[in-house]
């Protein structure tokens, strides 16, 4: 499935940047560090031992990158590819047995896990406001999950894959203070009886040049889901540091900036 899905970013990419003569494209990366709230799991959901994988199990503060592109149509339609990989490991000894996918570890056994949960997206949004001081946009995106759990010791070995698709609203709002500061605020979010995701973060943003912004911020993804087939709610905390690039549009030296 990865390969896939890394073909289609490419391609996807590939098509903005040739279309940045006649639209407003933008390229982003996002990087910083990203720490775990908290991770409980318990897998089969109704079977399954609940364990914490950041608390019975000691998680590692990770160094993680983004990469976004956007392309904006008549200055109104936006529409967005965002590559979001994670992979937290933890490590510790549990002193109770711990069932996990049908496979049981035994009480004060040196346990290692893997926790991958990468995130595919498209979004599209629409500019209900785009002011110069205040610009707002509404959408959807849709999410492709790669996710997989993996419980390891020196005597047995197990791992969960989850692959999915879930459809999320998507909103941005900005807020540009004067000419070069700005205050940022975006993100996905969606709560339905089955579960619910949130990825959402607070920026301030700096005009370093015409084509050129920078962010500094904090980001929260949070979410999970609860059934018999697994139990899961993950909290991760991110404090992040990014650029973007916005190609010129032809015959529009004046390019409103939009996003993030």
């Amino acid at each position: 499935m990865k390969p896939i899905l890394h073909s289609i970013c490419f391609l996807i990419l590939t098509f903005f940047l040739n279309q940045s003569a006649i639209a407003q494209a933008l390229v982003g990366v996002e990087t910083g560090f990203v720490m775990t709230g908290y991770n409980d799991i318990r897998i089969p959901g109704n079977l399954g031992t609940l364990f914490s994988l950041k608390d019975d199990l000691k998680s590692k503060t990770k160094i993680f990158y983004r990469l976004r592109a956007s392309y904006t149509l008549q200055s109104r339609h936006t529409v967005s590819l965002l590559y979001a990989p994670l992979e937290i490991k933890s490590a510790g000894r549990v002193p109770n047995k711990i069932s996990f996918n049908g496979v049981l570890f035994d009480a004060n056994t040196d346990i290692k896990s893997i926790y991958k949960f990468n995130s595919y997206r498209f979004t599209y949004r629409y500019h209900l406001i785009s002011q110069t001081k205040i610009i707002l946009d509404l959408g959807f995106t849709a999410k492709i999950r790669d996710a997989n759990i993996r419980l390891y010791s020196t005597k047995q070995t197990t791992e969960r894959t989850s692959n999915g698709f879930v459809p999320i609203i998507n909103f941005n709002f900005k807020w540009n203070i004067n000419e070069v500061w700005g205050l940022l605020l975006n993100g996905d979010a969606l709560v339905v009886p089955q579960g619910r995701a949130e990825d959402i973060q607070l920026a301030i943003t700096y005009k370093f040049s015409d084509p050129v912004n920078i962010l500094v911020g904090y980001r929260i993804l949070e979410g999970g889901t609860d059934s018999n087939s697994g139990y899961g709610f993950v909290l991760f905390h991110y404090t992040s540091f990014g650029f973007s690039y916005r190609f010129k549009k032809r015959g529009n030296k004046k390019g409103l900036m939009v996003n993030k």
